[in-house]
């Protein structure tokens, strides 16, 4: 069994990876550095009331965080095909990325090794790669507002 590591912190380089998304292309995290600031949003499992309600909410401000310069990757150990209808159910505008070998979960810190899924937890990456913010929910039914994550966001304008 792989351990996870410990989460990078902030002010560190972000991990690197590529993943599959439900758009059909895979994505990685080194094509945004110097063009976007990125938030990496690890949700735990597709369908549940409280992801549905957060990645709805992505999809509702969309516009707003592009506005602000970044890109949000939802991801989840979920298959590309359960995040395929997950997002076709709600008619979500966001890309949503699998990690279903959970490498990235690892890397980032965030693997309940237990349970095989993933804590709630947020990591606002900077242009230059470097992570400016993290935060991880101490309760899987908790999730930040887009409205505290976007004024995360605009300090890094500042």
């Amino acid at each position: 069994m792989t351990a996870t590591a410990p989460a990078p912190r902030v002010g560190d380089l972000a991990p690197d990876f590529t993943l599959p998304g439900t758009a059909g292309a895979d994505v990685a995290l080194a094509s945004f550095r110097g063009r976007k600031n990125v938030l990496l949003a690890f949700f735990p499992l597709a369908f549940t009331s409280t992801c549905t309600a957060e990645l709805c909410a992505f999809s509702e401000d969309f516009d707003r965080f592009a506005g602000a310069g970044t890109a949000v990757l939802p991801i989840s150990v979920d298959s590309v095909p359960t995040l395929k209808e997950f997002k076709a159910k709600y008619a979500m505008q966001v890309d949503l990325l699998s990690d279903f070998k959970r490498i990235v979960a690892r890397a980032y810190g965030v693997l309940i090794e237990d349970k095989f899924f993933t804590h709630r937890a947020y990591f606002l990456i900077d242009r230059t790669g470097r992570i400016r913010w993290q935060h991880t929910e101490a309760e899987l039914g908790n999730r930040r507002d887009d409205a505290e994550l976007l004024r995360q966001i605009a300090t890094l304008e500042a």
